[in-house]
C-alpha cells in the first residue's frame, strides 16, 4: 500500500471519529456538548499559545486556561438561566456573578504575574495570552446561545447541528468548485490554493443547507439563508487567519490532535469566527 493510501485511509478513518464525536456530543444532552466546547476551548487555547511561543513570546498560558474555562462556565450557567425551571434560576445566576467576579480579578493577575517573569516582551505575553481567550475561548462560549436563540428559548441540539452543517457544506463545496473550476486566486498570499470560484461554490452549498435547515426544522427560511452566508463568508475569514498565524511561524497545521486533519484549531477555525457573527444576526434577526 503506498504512503498516499495510508494518508487517505487514516485522514478518513480520523474523520469518521471526529464526526461522530460532535454528533453524539450535539445530540446527547447539552452537558455533552458542554464538554465538547470546552475541550476545543482548551485544546484551542493550547495550540495557539504553542504559535505564540514559536513567534518568540511567552504567553502565560495556564492562566489562559483558567480565564477560558471560566468565562465559558459562566456562559454555560446563563444559557441554563435561559432555559431552567424558577428554582434552579436564582442558584445559576449567582455563580454566574462570582465567577464574572472572579474573571474581573484573574485577568488584571495577568498584568501582575509579568512583573514577575523577566520577559523581554512583557506587553506581547499579555497580549497574547488575552488573544487566545479572546480568539477561542469567547466564541466557542457564545455558540452555547445559538441552538437556544434558533430554538426560539428552548434547546435546539438539531439548530446547532445544522449550523455546523452549514460550515462543513461551505468546505466541501468550496474545495469541490476549487478543484475543478478554480482559476481566480482568492488570498494568494495566505492561502495559494484558494480561489474565487471555490469561495462562490462554498456560499451556494451554505446556503444549500441553510435551506435544509429550515425545511427540517420548519423554520425561516430566510432567516437560515442569511445565517448560512454570514457563517461562510465569515467562516472563509476565519480559516485564512488561522492561516495567517500558521504561515507567520512557517508550521503547517496547529496541532496533530486528529491525524491526518491537524489539531483543533485546524478543524474548528472557520466556525470559531463565525460564532460571533452568526450570533449577533440572530439577535438583530429576533428583534426585528
Amino acid at each position: 500500500m503506498s504512503d498516499k493510501m495510508k494518508n487517505f485511509l487514516v485522514r478518513t478513518a480520523s474523520g469518521i471519529v471526529l464526526l461522530a464525536v460532535v454528533l453524539g456530543a450535539i445530540l446527547w444532552s447539552k452537558w455533552s456538548f458542554g464538554v465538547l466546547l470546552l475541550a476545543i476551548i482548551i485544546g484551542g487555547e493550547r495550540e495557539f499559545y504553542r504559535l505564540a511561543t514559536k513567534a518568540g513570546y511567552q504567553p502565560q498560558k495556564y492562566l489562559g486556561y483558567i480565564a477560558g474555562g471560566s468565562i465559558f462556565i459562566i456562559a454555560f450557567a446563563c444559557m441554563l438561566f435561559l432555559i431552567s425551571d424558577s428554582t434552579v434560576s436564582d442558584t445559576l445566576l449567582i455563580l454566574a456573578v462570582i465567577l464574572l467576579l472572579y474573571i474581573m480579578l484573574l485577568l488584571p493577575m495577568m498584568f501582575v504575574c509579568e512583573l514577575y517573569r523577566k520577559s523581554p516582551t512583557p506587553i506581547a505575553n499579555i497580549g497574547t495570552t488575552l488573544m487566545g481567550i479572546v480568539y477561542v475561548a469567547m466564541p466557542m462560549s457564545l455558540l452555547l446561545f445559538i441552538p437556544v436563540l434558533l430554538g426560539q428559548g428552548e434547546w435546539s441540539p438539531l439548530a446547532v447541528l445544522f449550523y455546523i452543517f452549514i460550515i462543513w457544506a461551505n468546505d466541501v463545496f468550496a474545495y469541490m468548485f476549487g478543484i475543478t473550476l478554480g482559476k481566480h486566486r482568492l488570498f494568494e498570499r495566505i492561502s495559494p490554493k484558494k480561489s474565487w470560484e471555490g469561495f462562490v461554490g462554498g456560499l451556494l452549498g451554505a446556503m444549500a443547507m441553510g435551506y435544509l435547515a429550515s425545511v427540517v426544522m420548519d423554520g425561516n427560511p430566510i432567516e437560515w439563508i442569511g445565517l448560512a452566508l454570514i457563517a461562510a463568508i465569515s467562516g472563509v475569514f476565519g480559516d485564512l487567519v488561522e492561516s495567517l498565524f500558521k504561515r507567520s511561524v512557517d508550521v503547517k497545521d496547529s496541532g496533530h490532535i486528529l491525524p491526518g486533519h491537524g489539531g483543533w484549531l485546524d478543524r474548528f477555525d472557520a466556525l470559531i469566527l463565525s460564532v460571533p457573527f452568526v450570533f449577533l444576526y440572530l439577535i438583530f434577526f429576533a428583534i426585528a
